[in-house]
């Protein structure tokens, strides 16, 4: 991707066809592995295991998150190295796209395991060096409108989920070259015409000091990733168990019913955290909406733990798919603000990214722990918690100047 020589004045903002096309790729990058991952693996895992599939999603869940882990701090590493981010994401759009039609062709559970960790492999050295981009061309006066355009991707990733499973559309094997597919029609426009407008204080990279050193800067990065961690451990258990919890209060509701909801939440979250971004640019106060948002989520949460019918359930998880939505956005942007070395960003966004995969290691025992002692209402309360320690977090952080 071809940067402009000249550049741009004082308080000039990123045009907005890359801040569009970039955000189609995000929404591509969610549309590689949401459909695949929350559909399309465990459809073809119970196909191929039978009774023990559970055991086997689990391994495939494990060894998935652990090289996700490792390979996004690899290649966030070498993107930076390299300083060319462009082609380390068109190398694992190659892959990616490659290897999801690949896992129609495995024979046996071993070789869909192998598979699926070579798939992880080349999708994280597609969206690593793909994150850092953003902190490379996008100044923080434009960081909270990159928040609500980065909610987009789940929404979208959602959505494709619906599309290729429609019945009459395309077959098992076919789904997953169609969303190859769709992945490479959203990635490849950003490279080839995005285009973006340098910005070289994003990109002027920070000394190494002698003597003391300021320990407000870590200070925030680490508040930001703990209050993510937490964050993101609530959102793995609702994502796991939502349709077990509601099922648990009334055995009317169906799959589709928890999946309407799901979806019709996602959506919402797109204008609302456009509007929230966008205040959050115009005030300067990049951390108070996230800070506000933990503190609803955490207090739907605990709605959610005393709901005994399923209006008051599915208002409670509304209103936490919302707010943890919104967060989730908006802290994806805002963290790019706080990174303190440019030269290390793609490597840092790496070690940011364990907050999106050490919970699901976490969860599982978590869940185990509180479920069958205290039911769902119980693990509820302990989120709740995690949560609202969180917004302390986040709340203790200074407004920047």
């Amino acid at each position: 991707m071809s940067e402009p020589p000249a550049e741009p004045p004082a308080g000039e903002r990123q045009h907005p066809r890359f801040m569009l096309l970039y955000a189609l790729a995000a929404a591509g990058g969610a549309m590689a592995y949401v459909p695949f991952l929350t559909i399309l693996l465990p459809v073809r895992v119970e196909a191929m295991a039978g009774g023990a599939h559970v055991s086997w999603l689990a391994y495939c869940a494990f060894a998935g998150a652990v090289m996700a882990s490792l390979s996004n701090v690899l290649f966030g590493w070498l993107s930076d190295k390299t300083g060319r981010r462009g082609l380390w994401v068109a190398a694992g759009l190659v892959l990616t796209c490659a290897l999801l039609p690949a896992m129609a062709l495995a024979e046996g559970l071993p070789a869909l395991l192998g598979l699926l960790v070579a798939w992880q492999l080349g999708l994280n050295m597609m969206l690593a060096p793909l994150a850092a981009m953003a902190g490379d061309f996008v100044p923080d006066r434009q960081k909270g409108f990159l928040g609500g355009l980065l909610s987009l991707a789940p929404a979208m990733g959602a959505a494709s989920g619906v599309l290729v499973t429609i019945p009459s559309l395309a077959g098992p094997d076919t789904r997953l070259a169609l969303v190859a597919l769709l992945v490479a029609m959203c990635v490849l426009p950003v490279l080839l015409f995005g285009r973006p407008r340098a910005f070289p204080e994003l990109m002027a990279a920070v000394p190494k000091r002698d003597g003391p050193v300021d320990p407000r800067p870590r200070q925030v990065v680490v508040r930001m990733w703990i209050a993510r961690l937490l964050v993101q451990i609530a959102e793995a258990a609702l994502f796991a168990y939502l349709y077990i919890w509601l099922r648990s209060i009334s055995g009317r509701i169906e799959d589709n019913d928890a999946a309407q909801v799901f979806g019709v939440v996602l959506f919402l979250a797109v204008p609302a955290t456009l509007l929230v971004g966008r205040w959050t640019d115009r005030t300067n106060r990049p951390i108070l909406p996230l800070a506000i948002c933990a503190t609803v989520t955490g207090a739907a949460l605990l709605g959610m733990a005393l709901a005994a019918e399923l209006p008051l359930a599915l208002t409670g998880y509304a209103l936490f798919g919302l707010a943890s939505s919104i967060f989730l956005a908006l802290h994806s942007a805002q963290t790019l603000r706080v990174l303190p070395r440019p030269q290390h960003r793609g490597r840092d966004l790496g070690l940011f990214n364990l907050t999106n995969t050490v919970p699901s290691l976490v969860m599982p025992g978590l869940t185990l722990a509180m479920v069958p002692v205290f039911g769902f209402g119980g693990l509820f309360v302990v989120l709740a918690v995690l949560v609202i320690l969180a917004a302390a977090l986040l709340f203790s952080i200074r407004r920047p100047e």
